[in-house]
């Protein structure tokens, strides 16, 4: 099997799982993946991560335009934005509409330049510090200006009122620190107001020392 035939098969696989754990819904959320020869592959827009075609994924040019396969997700500016100011540590990148990821991100006393608080060891090792976007309509180009924004200093964000978007090194990973950012949104939110014992300073200094992002 060819790079590309496999890489569409690990997309369409992964968006699955988490289609039927519910960390997406509807035809929300999007996915691409960088090949060898600096193409990309993207999921297409309106479908449904639970019942992706790997054939009709669409593949794009370095430049991010449209080569063949189904029309793109519109948050290819989101996607781009990431590949351009992270160009040597990402290869994949993962946008979903998880239900606890966007709660975090409507509620009062969170903190906009550190979402989620060091409950675990985890969160710190595959995220780093998650930064808390504006809200922007679904599509709009300027979500794509404001990672840039960042000149690539987070892996990951949180858009407001919309959903979390991860930038990784290869697909499996990016995925992996995906369900690691809404997990700990969930326990955020189930100990939020219960004094939970989180990470000291220095352990969590400790982890983002040896787990630069």
């Amino acid at each position: 099997m060819s790079e590309e035939a496999r890489l569409r098969e690990d997309i369409c696989r992964f968006a699955k799982s988490m289609f039927d754990r519910g960390l997406t819904c509807g035809s929300s959320g999007n996915i691409s993946a960088r090949l060898g020869d600096g193409t990309i592959l993207v999921t297409p827009t309106n479908a449904s991560f639970g019942f992706l075609d790997p054939a009709r994924i669409s593949r794009l040019d370095e430049e991010f335009r449209h080569l063949s396969g189904d029309k793109p997700t519109k948050e290819i500016p989101l996607h781009s934005a990431f590949y351009e100011t992270r160009r040597a540590t990402t290869g994949a990148v993962v946008h979903l509409h998880s239900t606890h990821s966007v709660a975090l991100s409507i509620l009062p006393g969170t903190d906009p330049d550190d979402v989620l608080p060091p409950l675990t060891a985890y969160s710190v090792m595959k995220l780093g510090r998650v930064k808390l976007l504006p809200y922007f309509m679904p599509g709009d180009p300027a979500m794509g200006e404001a990672v840039r924004g960042l000149a690539g200093k987070r892996s990951a964000v949180l858009l407001a009122n919309h959903g979390p978007v991860v930038a990784g090194t290869e697909l499996a990973a990016t995925v992996f620190a995906m369900e690691e950012l809404e997990e700990t949104a969930r326990l955020a939110i189930l100990t939020r107001g219960l004094d939970p014992r989180g990470l000291t300073a220095e352990q969590r200094a400790f982890l983002e020392e040896k787990h630069a992002h």
